[in-house]
C-alpha cells in the first residue's frame, strides 16, 4: 500500500536538507512544533493543508512543486506494486514450457 503521508514526509525532509535547514529552523519559521514536523517527515502524522502551506513557505518551496514531487513518488510506488503483482511473462524468443498432457484413465 502506498502511504501518501510517508512520501510527503520524504519530500519535505529532502527540501529541508537541501536548504541546509534544521528542524528547529523550520519549526521557528513555520510556527509549528519541532516534534510535529519530525512526525510529519517520518510519515507518522498527516499534515493539514494549512500546515503544509506553512511548511512549504518556511522551506521556500512552492506547494505545487512539493505536491507534484509527491505525486511522482506515488506513481513510482504504484507502478512498482503493479510490476510486483504481475505474473511472470515469458521473455520474447523463449519458448514457454508446454503443460504436461495427462491421458484420461481407461
Amino acid at each position: 500500500m502506498v502511504l501518501f503521508r510517508r512520501l510527503l514526509g520524504d519530500v519535505l525532509r529532502r527540501h529541508r536538507v537541501e536548504r541546509g535547514m534544521t528542524l528547529r529552523e523550520v519549526s521557528a519559521e513555520a510556527r509549528v512544533s519541532l516534534g510535529y514536523i519530525s512526525e510529519i517527515e517520518r510519515g507518522q502524522k498527516e499534515a493539514s493543508s494549512e500546515l503544509l502551506a506553512s511548511l512549504c513557505n518556511a522551506l521556500d518551496a512552492p506547494l505545487s512543486e512539493v505536491l507534484h514531487e509527491v505525486a511522482a513518488a506515488v506513481a513510482v510506488e504504484e507502478a512498482a506494486l503493479v510490476v510486483a503483482a504481475a505474473p511472470l511473462a515469458t521473455p520474447i524468443g523463449v519458448a514457454a514450457r508446454p503443460e504436461p498432457v495427462v491421458a484420461p484413465a481407461a
